[in-house]
C-alpha cells in the first residue's frame, strides 16, 4: 500500500485537534464552576439557622473589589450576621416589611435586604483566586430554594451581575443567580439535629467541613482528565501505527 507524503501532516493535524479538544474539555469543566455561588457547609434546614457562604472567584485580569448580595424579602430572614473578613468591610441595608414577622423574640418589621462587602483600598481578590463571605442567618423559610442576586465589581470598573435564573430542565445561563437549596424540616438528614437552636443562632465555623460544590468540581476535573488521557492514547496509537506502515518493506 502506497502512503503519500501528505500522510504525516494529516496525523500531525489529528494530534493537534485531539489536544485542542481535550484542552477545551478541561477548560469547560473548570469554568463551569467559576461562578459566584451560595453554599452551605451543612444542609440548610427549613426553620433552622445556618451558615451561608458566598464564594466569589475572580475571572478577569483585575481584582474583585466589591460584592453586593440581595437578601430576599419575600421570604425574609429575621436574623442576619456577617462574619469578619480581613481586608474587607461589610455593610447591611435594611428594609421595612409590609407584613411584620412574628418570632419567639417578638415582632420584627425591619429585616436585612442586602449586604455589601468592600475591599480595603489596594486590596481585593486577585485574578485566579477566590474569597468566601459567610453569614449566619435564619430562621430559614419553608421553601425549596432561595435566590440571592449578586453584583460583582472589579477594580477596572467592570461589573458582573449574577442575576439570571436557570430554567427548569434548561441549560445554565452565563451568569446564574446564586441559589440555595433547602432541606425539609422532616428530612431524615442528621443536619436537622445539628442545627443551632433558634435562641442561640451562632453557627459552626466555616472551616468545619467542605461544601458539596467542591465534590462537583473534583468529579468534573476527574472526568475531563480521563477523557484527556483516552484521547492522548488514541492519538499516540494512530501515530505509532502510521510509523509502522511507513517503515514496513
Amino acid at each position: 500500500m502506497h502512503v503519500t507524503s501528505a500522510s504525516p501532516r494529516r496525523w500531525l493535524r489529528l494530534v493537534v485537534v485531539t489536544i485542542t479538544a481535550a484542552t477545551a474539555l478541561v477548560g469547560a469543566a473548570t469554568s463551569a464552576q467559576a461562578h459566584v455561588k451560595v453554599v452551605s457547609y451543612t444542609p440548610a434546614v427549613q426553620g433552622s439557622y445556618g451558615v451561608l457562604v458566598f464564594r466569589v472567584p475572580t475571572e478577569e485580569n483585575a481584582n474583585t473589589v466589591e460584592l453586593q448580595v440581595q437578601i430576599p424579602t419575600d421570604t425574609p430572614l429575621s436574623s442576619v450576621d456577617t462574619q469578619p473578613v480581613p481586608g474587607w468591610t461589610a455593610s447591611l441595608t435594611t428594609t421595612k416589611l409590609a407584613t411584620p414577622l412574628k418570632t419567639s423574640h417578638g415582632t420584627i418589621d425591619e429585616v436585612v435586604s442586602s449586604i455589601t462587602w468592600k475591599a480595603d483600598p489596594g486590596g481585593g481578590i486577585p485574578p485566579n483566586q477566590f474569597q468566601e463571605f459567610a453569614i449566619s442567618a435564619g430562621p430559614l423559610p419553608d421553601v425549596a430554594t432561595m435566590a440571592f442576586p449578586a453584583v460583582q465589581t472589579y477594580s477596572n470598573g467592570d461589573v458582573v451581575r449574577w442575576i439570571e435564573p436557570t430554567p427548569a430542565g434548561g441549560p445554565e445561563p452565563d451568569h446564574p443567580v446564586p441559589t440555595l437549596h433547602l432541606v425539609g424540616k422532616n428530612s431524615t438528614s442528621t443536619a436537622a439535629d445539628n442545627a443551632p437552636d433558634a435562641a442561640t443562632p451562632d453557627a459552626p465555623s466555616v472551616a468545619a467541613a467542605a461544601p458539596s460544590e467542591s465534590d462537583d468540581t473534583a468529579r468534573a476535573l476527574g472526568i475531563a482528565g480521563i477523557v484527556l488521557g483516552a484521547l492522548g492514547l488514541l492519538a499516540g496509537g494512530a501515530v505509532l501505527a502510521h510509523r509502522r506502515r511507513t517503515s514496513a518493506p
